[in-house]
């Protein structure tokens, strides 16, 4: 939505859309699903013979899988505005670069030991990419983090507090514009339903708690019975016969 852009979240989805394409891309091109590229050719030779290592395997090439992306994404970006420099569209693209470099920072090297009754006397490395719930939690933490601009959007981004202006804004910075809504209350022409009514659960401390999920208003507690057929066996012959059992559980809902 419009009402969105420029926000928080709106960040987060552009960065995480875009490290999701460049793991896609590259698990693919790893795997040999995709005819246009393969594992990293540059890792192939060479290693520390000194240390007892050289490089092997298949290297994750991510270089293709960014590449991909910035094309894929950026691209559309820069024909919807009609101008690659204003200022919206700029931040869209800072944040898509964003969620690439999580991947590019995240990535890890595996290696495999080689040698008598496993010695490791040698050792065969090769360099992977992070899961991606790894990487969805290091950009978690980006958008817990994210850095609010300017609203008068130029070519240059620029912190909005002008006593930050001076510290650098970094690559994997998330960025916005705009403050968010608020999520918890109804509104109607923005398009948010609030959370009045939802189900919550009572002892979890994440994002289905009823604290966190009730804004505060606090919850309603109610008695659920549950009918359904148990202790079901097979009676020769043919059929099967069951008990009815019933449970009752407790269900909270936000006031």
């Amino acid at each position: 939505l419009p009402c969105f852009a420029g926000t928080k979240e709106t960040a987060f989805i552009h960065a995480v859309t875009s490290a999701g394409l460049v793991h896609s891309v590259t698990r693919s091109c790893s795997a040999g699903n995709v005819t246009e590229c393969s594992c990293d050719t540059s890792l192939q030779h060479g290693g520390s013979a000194s240390e007892g290592w050289h490089w092997g395997g298949c290297s994750d090439d991510i270089h293709y899988g960014m590449s991909f992306s910035r094309k894929f994404l950026d691209g559309p970006v820069k024909n919807l505005t009609g101008k690659s420099g204003s200022g919206l569209a700029a931040m869209n693209r800072h944040n898509n670069e964003a969620g690439r470099q999580a991947v590019a920072k995240l990535m890890s090297v595996d290696c495999r030991c080689h040698g008598v009754s496993g010695s490791c006397a040698v050792k065969t490395c090769w360099k992977t990419m992070s899961s991606f719930e790894k990487i969805g939690r290091f950009l978690k933490d980006k958008y817990e983090n994210s850095i609010q601009i300017s609203d008068r959007l130029k070519r240059k981004l620029r912190r909005k507090e002008k006593s930050q202006r001076k510290i650098p804004i970094g690559k994997e910075d998330l960025l916005y514009v705009n403050k968010s809504p608020n999520y918890c209350v109804e509104d109607q022409k923005l398009g948010i339903p609030g959370t009045q009514g939802r189900e919550c659960n009572r002892t979890s401390e994440g994002p289905d708690g009823c604290n966190l999920l009730c804004c505060g208003r606090g919850y309603n507690t109610h008695v659920v019975r549950h009918v359904e057929r148990c202790e079901c066996k097979f009676v020769w012959c043919c059929y099967v016969r069951c008990r009815r059992c019933e449970t009752m559980t407790d269900v909270h809902t936000c006031k």
